[in-house]
């Protein structure tokens, strides 16, 4: 019979149109290079990268081990003109330095979302959190984290 046959192929994962070594190859120099010059440097698209990288950021969310967490830093970064910020917040163990989280603006409710995401258990295993003197970082880090010994950026200390 001459219909559809559709098979599994193991180097590709559904619909896509790269192999996984390649969208694991491309996001590996996305590290390095922007996303446009990734593209021009191996003859394929803008998107092609971005699916790449994509794939690997759910990758490494869905394999994400946050078990042993003892300290973590909370800043905020500036993003396009104006006053539009990220809050960061980074892993800071003396064994493991590493991005945990991103939230849009820098207010209360943005805070919060990294704890709830977090989880309670987890946050109560803090032992320190650094942070800057931006006051709704005190008060969520306060509330939330009380028993974490709250250590205050000394470039933010010595401006002030």
């Amino acid at each position: 019979d001459c219909g559809i046959h559709v098979e599994r192929m193991p180097w590709v994962k559904g619909k896509h149109r790269l192999t996984e070594s390649y969208a694991w190859f491309l996001a590996g120099w996305a590290k390095r290079l922007s996303w446009k010059e990734v593209g021009e440097a191996f003859h394929t698209t803008w998107y092609h990268v971005f699916c790449s990288v994509e794939m690997a950021v759910s990758w490494g969310r869905e394999h994400m081990d946050l078990s042993g967490i003892e300290a973590i830093g909370v800043d905020e970064i500036q993003w396009q003109r104006g006053h539009h910020y990220l809050t960061l917040v980074y892993q800071i163990d003396a064994s493991c330095r590493r991005l945990l989280w991103i939230g849009k603006n820098r207010k209360v409710k943005t805070l919060l979302g990294f704890f709830r995401w977090f989880g309670k258990e987890r946050t109560e295993d803090l032992q320190y959190i650094c942070s800057d003197m931006w006051k709704p970082y005190l008060k969520v880090i306060a509330k939330k984290a009380g028993g974490a010994l709250h250590i205050l950026d000394r470039f933010h200390i010595m401006a002030h």
